[in-house]
């Protein structure tokens, strides 16, 4: 199971120098992946959330190909309805060959309405508009020349060229916990990815419905890569009220070693605790990763201990 890190791209404490110091101690800890969020307009029910000032993902992803080396990075999650698909496929595709194959593609639907609204695009749409523009991307990046028509997108003979370095193509993971998503991941992605689930949710309910839905597609199951909260307590947290990713170092331990065994491919640790405020000092969360790489995770052999 591959280990990664959510950098937070957003708030009083982003800057270039941080985002550039997250990726530098998040690759020499020996993390296998490092992804960050999206939006492009601070809207007020945004700004509640995430702060400005907010870094764009697909620009800081491009620079981050450049000063990394080794580790994948990605997005949790790319915003599907708020770009273009030709704009999303070639974007990732060059970002891809540039880091010699190391992107993810993680997508979402999208909540903001007011965001939504500013960039003039329908959100009672954004559902169908993401499933059109998955399957149009991934025509995009398996074909040389690529066509296609639907409601949302539609293009024809267009030079796809250069492709992603990864083949076949780069890596989709799909969140969101709805039937829906589900049913995107199975239909369009290679990964779920869940987003801060208590684990009796994981066991019984989320895993067991992707299952289903996969035998209903008459499709594979995608894999398992999830994010969760990473929040280190002194004491114990109650199991009824903690979600995974959060309490003690034993109790993180121990999630980790039920996520493996749960065959998860990778796991994404999330330091934000909705609280905008903490956002002015990175460093806590680096020193959270330092710890965790040291006394949970045994990343230099790439296995859960």
């Amino acid at each position: 199971m591959k280990v990664g890190v959510n950098l937070i791209n957003f708030g009083p404490g982003a800057s270039p120098d941080s985002i550039k110091r997250w990726a530098q101690l998040t690759e020499s800890l020996g993390y296998h992946l490092l992804m960050t969020s999206d939006h492009i307009g601070i809207t007020p029910d945004v700004q509640g959330r995430y702060p400005a000032p907010f870094y764009e993902p697909v620009s800081t992803l491009a620079w981050l190909a450049g000063i990394t080396s080794t580790i994948e990075i990605g997005t949790t999650v790319l915003i599907v309805p708020y770009r273009s698909a030709l704009e999303i496929a070639k974007s990732f595709a060059n970002i891809d060959q540039f880091s010699g194959g190391r992107v993810i593609l993680g997508v979402g639907i999208g909540w903001a309405q007011e965001e939504f609204a500013g960039l003039g695009v329908e959100y009672k749409r954004r559902g169908a508009i993401t499933n059109e523009y998955l399957e149009a991307i991934k025509l995009l990046w398996t074909q040389d020349r690529a066509s296609y028509e639907g409601r949302y997108v539609s293009f024809k003979d267009v030079d796809t060229a250069p492709r992603p370095f990864r083949s076949p193509h780069i890596p989709i993971w799909v969140g969101g916990p709805s039937d829906a998503a589900l049913r995107r991941a199975v239909r369009y992605g290679d990964a779920w990815h869940p987003i801060r689930m208590r684990m009796d949710w994981l066991k019984n309910t989320g895993i067991p419905r992707l299952n289903e839905i996969a035998q209903e597609e008459k499709l594979p199951v995608p894999a398992l890569c999830p994010r969760v909260k990473l929040h280190v307590t002194g004491s114990p947290m109650p199991e009824e009220e903690r979600v995974v990713g959060e309490g003690t170092l034993d109790q993180i331990h121990r999630d980790m070693a039920e996520l493996e065994a749960l065959g998860c491919d990778y796991v994404l640790l999330d330091t934000y605790l909705d609280d905008p405020e903490a956002l002015r000092h990175p460093e806590d969360s680096w020193r959270v990763y330092a710890e965790m790489a040291e006394k949970v995770l045994d990343l230099g052999n790439q296995t859960v201990r």
